[in-house]
């Protein structure tokens, strides 16, 4: 991952450098893990505006944020069980 970065004024030209650190695989987790609820999040928040807006043909689907659920669980299941890099790597989510 790329931190802060400096100037290097004595390098011809100048140089813009950027710092770096490391990034551990818990970290990785995490990220997927905030953007897994984040996208369930999203699709509820989208459900249940429909119940709220001026079209009374569009309303709240059980059925749609039920399948939703299914697939954020078992994503974040399979992000879970991830250890190494490689196996974050190697993810295909829903």
């Amino acid at each position: 991952m790329f931190t802060t970065h400096h100037f290097d004024i004595d390098a011809e030209p100048a140089q813009i450098v950027w710092g770096k650190r490391e990034i551990d695989a818990d970290e990785r987790k995490g990220a997927l893990i905030s953007a897994e609820k984040a996208r369930y999040t999203t699709l509820v928040n989208a459900e249940a505006a429909k119940e709220v807006n001026d079209n009374d043909a569009e309303v709240y689907d059980v059925a749609v944020v039920a399948a939703a659920k299914v697939v954020r669980d078992a994503n974040l299941a399979v992000i879970e069980a991830s250890v190494t890099h490689e196996d974050l790597d190697a993810l295909v989510l829903q």
